[in-house]
């Protein structure tokens, strides 16, 4: 866990909770992300669940619902895990409950997927990097914003789906769900526009990845689904440099982390209606 240096125990703190890739650590994630200086510069909690495996520091995994590796095979219960770390962040930690936010890369953006659509009650957006929903549809019982990243070039989770590589540069174990289905399933289900507003982002870096915002908006409770499509992209985080070469090619147009924290700012988790029966004295 990750406390920034402006915490206050006095005033409830968002949280950012970050799954690391299949076969990865929290250590790896720290790196590749660069999310505890935002969460210094911003003011929210990080924290880097560790995924289950032989080794219990190293070459883990999450249950993401349909993928990956020890976790699922094992049957790990990675949403319970999920809402019991919740539980006891909030008894060493001053939480915002309306603010609690996932993301993850590869594995661990499935695992984000999975717990928008198990734990709708507790994680009120996501931003998911390179893993797709592994589910037919989401089991989220109220809309969750989505923003999904995801590169064009991704070897390792395709972004139109199927067999990738695997971690030695053969073929992967995993049939992957596609981007277009992960997308059109939270569209449904947020009850969102069929049709996306499509925004050419600024190609700052020229170096043949540039980026389009495609936002479906008009979701229940103000919900909206938003893909980050980032041409010629390898299996990497936007804005840093990859810290395994094979990943592929890594975008320096944007910042995942900034963009991220914005779009998870717009999205508090919002409180139940008051229903008039109830409201009466």
């Amino acid at each position: 866990m990750h406390v920034p240096k402006k915490y206050d125990p006095a005033n409830p703190t968002p949280v950012v909770v970050v799954f690391h890739g299949g076969g990865g650590n929290p250590e790896s994630m720290v790196r590749l992300t660069g999310m505890n200086a935002k969460s210094d510069e911003a003011g929210f909690i990080v924290v880097y669940p560790f995924g289950s495996g032989l080794d219990p520091e190293r070459g883990l995994t999450f249950n993401g619902g349909g993928c990956c590796g020890y976790a699922m095979q094992q049957n790990i219960d990675d949403v319970g895990f999920t809402r019991a770390l919740l539980d006891d962040l909030a008894k060493v930690a001053n939480v915002d409950t309306n603010r609690v936010f996932a993301t993850g890369l590869s594995n661990g953006g499935i695992m984000s997927h999975y717990v928008a659509s198990e734990l709708s009650d507790r994680i009120a957006a996501i931003a998911p990097v390179g893993g797709p929903l592994m589910k037919d549809a989401p089991n989220s019982k109220r809309p969750v914003p989505i923003m999904h990243f995801h590169g064009t070039g991704d070897e390792f989770a395709p972004f139109k789906g199927g067999f990738g590589k695997g971690g030695a540069g053969g073929k992967g174990v995993t049939d992957f769900k596609s981007v277009d289905h992960t997308i059109q399933s939270w569209v449904k289900a947020n009850g969102c526009k069929p049709e996306p507003e499509v925004v050419a982002l600024p190609d700052k870096a020229d170096d043949g990845m540039k980026c389009t915002r495609k936002t479906w908006s008009g979701g229940r409770d103000g919900s909206e689904v938003v893909l980050i499509e980032i041409e010629n992209g390898g299996h990497t985080w936007p804005g840093n440099e990859p810290i395994v070469v094979m990943l592929g090619k890594s975008t320096k147009d944007i910042s995942a982390n900034d963009m991220m924290w914005e779009f998870f700012q717009k999205h508090p988790m919002k409180p139940a209606a008051v229903t008039k029966a109830e409201s009466k004295p």
